[in-house]
Parts: structure tokens; C-alpha cells; sequence
């Protein structure tokens, strides 16, 4: 079946997103960054965001367990955005150039709720995916096989009609799975020959 639609992840893929690029600067010593978020505001921890927990509910027990960080806890929310670092210009291009081809785009993600909106205004680009799945509305997160179904039904389309396009590898492993052709997103330069490759783009 050919490709006719492209499902694109937005963290690291359309816009640039770790949460070092806060810490970083938060923090004077690269060791006490370290610390912060191998044990405290952890990327298992920040699962529950994405699974529609609110920022303010989810640092509850981090506050009590580390009174000492509570002005850095405090910053996961706070300081959100000062973890982007703008949008990607290859994808950003690739999406465009999409469009004015009559492709099809929609973007599936992880993320929660009470950022989903600020994200999606970082790049016009964003206005060309038709139509999104985000994790927290829907209690789904990938890369669970029900997640990939769920936008299946939502957007009208079989898996081998769809292109993936995530950073994640766990993620795309478990889409080529699921019957998606996908790319993994680890070199900018490389996407638009992705896509060339797949008849969706002219060379």
C-alpha cells in the first residue's frame, strides 16, 4: 500500500525540547544538574504529565520529598518553555512543502495537556497537521500499539497508507510493528530524502 499521510511527533521532531536547557543554567554545578534529574524531576516522573496528571498535582510528593529543590520542582512548570530551543527548520520546510504537495499531515504525541497549546504556537508550521492525538486527552501514550490504532480511527486511515516520523527509537520500532513505514528522526538532513524516497516529495 502506498504512503498518502505523514503522523509526525512534535518533541524533537518539529520543535527542539530537554529539559537540560533549563537545568543547565538553573543549576551552577553540571553535577548537581545531574542529580536533579536523575532523581528528582525524572523522565519516569514526567510520564504522569503526559498522561493528563496536572503539573500542580504531580510535584505534590516531589515537594515533600525534596524541600530543597522546591524552587527547581517549582521550574518544570514555570520555566517550561525555557526547555525548547525553537522549531527544527528541516521539518519545518518538509511540512510546508507537504502541504503544497496536498499530503496529508497530523500530529500524534506524547505531551500534556496544559502545554499542548503553547507548543503548537511556536511554529506556523503547526497550522498545516490537519488534526492531533495528544497522549493526555486521551490516556493513551506511545509507544503503545492502542495509541497508533486510536489515530488510525481518528484520522481515517490504514497503517500502510501512513509515514511515522519520531525521534524516539522504542517508538518507531513499535509503529513498523503496528504495519506503519516509518523514519527515524535523527538527522534533520536527512528527512526531506526520506520523504523524497517515498514518492511524497519530487526530488
Amino acid at each position: 500500500m502506498a504512503a498518502k499521510a505523514v503522523l509526525w511527533d512534535i518533541g524533537n521532531v518539529i520543535v527542539r525540547w530537554n529539559p537540560r536547557t533549563l537545568y543547565q543554567a538553573f543549576f551552577e554545578e553540571p553535577a548537581e544538574c545531574d542529580r536533579f534529574l536523575s532523581h528528582v524531576c525524572t523522565m519516569q516522573w514526567h510520564v504522569a504529565h503526559d498522561l493528563g496528571v496536572t503539573f500542580a498535582d504531580n510535584r505534590a510528593p516531589l515537594l515533600a520529598r525534596f524541600p530543597e529543590y522546591a524552587q527547581a520542582i517549582h521550574a518544570w512548570e514555570t520555566r517550561w518553555w525555557d526547555m525548547f530551543s525553537g522549531p527544527i527548520p528541516e521539518t519545518e520546510a518538509a511540512i510546508e512543502a507537504l502541504h503544497a504537495a496536498g499530503v496529508p499531515q497530523y500530529g500524534v504525541t506524547n505531551m500534556s495537556h496544559e502545554t499542548f497549546p503553547g507548543t503548537i504556537a511556536m511554529s506556523p508550521a503547526f497550522a498545516r497537521l490537519r488534526d492531533y492525538v495528544v497522549s493526555a486527552h486521551v490516556g493513551l501514550m506511545k509507544p503503545d500499539p492502542a495509541f497508533f490504532a486510536h489515530a488510525c480511527e481518528k484520522f481515517g486511515l490504514a497503517p500502510g497508507e501512513v509515514v511515522f516520523v519520531d525521534d524516539s527509537a522504542a517508538n518507531i520500532e513499535s509503529a513498523r510493528r503496528f504495519g506503519f513505514d516509518t523514519h527515524h528522526f535523527t538527522d534533520p538532513a536527512a528527512l526531506r530524502p526520506a520523504l523524497e524516497a517515498r514518492g511524497l516529495l519530487r526530488v
